[in-house]
């Protein structure tokens, strides 16, 4: 309409005002329509630096994300675009420039969903946790000597099982991977820890969820504290984690979190990391295969304590941590 206005004599403040838009977007719109008639008002995306990749190395790399990755080769069961960097330098060498701008023209392509946010992070109650925890935590440790080191440890539960996940993969536009789905229900627990200050990670793969399992996780846990430190052990509410028959070793103190609050504890995020990367997408034959799962899936973890670390800190539970 505006455009309109202008060629029948309106001036270009009027016709501006007319769609809603300032003088000089109205003016860069006459230009383009005076160039390419209608077809120049069409948005114009840059296509960006010239690919690094020749179009049969671009072929090729199409087809290494269209297959998937080998769990065996390369340990994942989904392409990261971290993976897709290794694969370039290796297969195309001398082209680490060249990663990053090909990673995200293989993203234009292949679609990939974002991960749900975590439920109960923006609820009052768990605001009120995160603003008062330094009180709380002087409460529950006022007994220990001064200069205790302390060490803030999440722990949680996963259930692990042949009703396994899938989660999305790197597909072409237009196609609907396939992947396998058990219909049988052989399942394992998985109880873990994390201390994201070290790095550190205490885990059990266990057959049930119950009191006796989760006091065997805590001697876990107990045995991984550092020598001389006293770890604050955060988790939440489930029964046999609050039953009064848990017997506390002497280095640990339990603080529980507020019912229905997920988004704090970290291990949640934990879980999730682990089913995108190592769990989801597979078929298990026996319960032996869902141990044996879980168990690898837990050490590719520890052994990258800056993983821990970046997934498990909080800005609010990670404050002075020596009385």
């Amino acid at each position: 309409m505006s455009i309109a206005a202008v060629l029948d004599g309106m001036s270009r403040a009027d016709a501006a005002r007319i769609g809603g838009m300032d003088r000089q977007t109205l003016r860069d719109w006459v230009h383009r329509f005076n160039t390419a008639g209608p077809d120049g008002l069409l948005d114009q995306w840059s296509p960006g630096p010239p690919s690094r990749l020749s179009p049969v190395q671009q072929a090729e790399l199409a087809v290494i994300v269209e297959t998937g990755p080998d769990r065996a080769a390369d340990g994942v069961v989904r392409w990261r675009r971290i993976d897709l960097k290794r694969v370039i330098r290796e297969r195309f060498g001398g082209l680490r420039r060249a990663l990053c701008r090909e990673t995200a023209a293989q993203a234009r392509l292949l679609a990939y969903q974002r991960p749900p946010a975590a439920s109960g992070a923006g609820r009052p109650y768990c605001r009120g946790v995160q603003k008062n925890w330094p009180r709380t935590l002087k409460a529950h440790l006022c007994d220990l000597p001064p200069r205790t080191k302390v060490e803030l440890w999440f722990q949680d539960e996963a259930r692990i099982g042949q009703k396994n996940g899938t989660v999305r993969q790197w597909a072409r536009r237009g196609t609907r991977p396939r992947q396998p789905a058990d219909q049988r229900y052989k399942s394992a627990y998985l109880f873990g820890a994390i201390c994201p200050a070290r790095g550190a990670g205490a885990a059990l793969a266990l057959p049930f969820a119950d009191t006796e399992a989760m006091q065997l996780h805590i001697d876990e846990i107990s045995r991984h504290v550092e020598k001389g430190a006293h770890a604050v052990l955060i988790m939440d509410r489930a029964g046999w984690h609050t039953t009064a028959n848990l017997r506390m070793p002497e280095n640990i103190t339990p603080i529980f979190l507020p019912s229905r609050a997920p988004g704090l504890n970290p291990v949640e995020n934990v879980w999730q990391y682990l089913r995108q990367n190592w769990i989801s997408n597979r078929v298990f034959d026996d319960y032996e295969a869902i141990i044996d799962a879980a168990s690898e899936a837990w050490q590719k973890l520890i052994a990258a304590p800056e993983t821990i670390t970046s997934i498990g800190t909080r800005e609010w539970a990670h404050v002075g941590q020596t009385l």
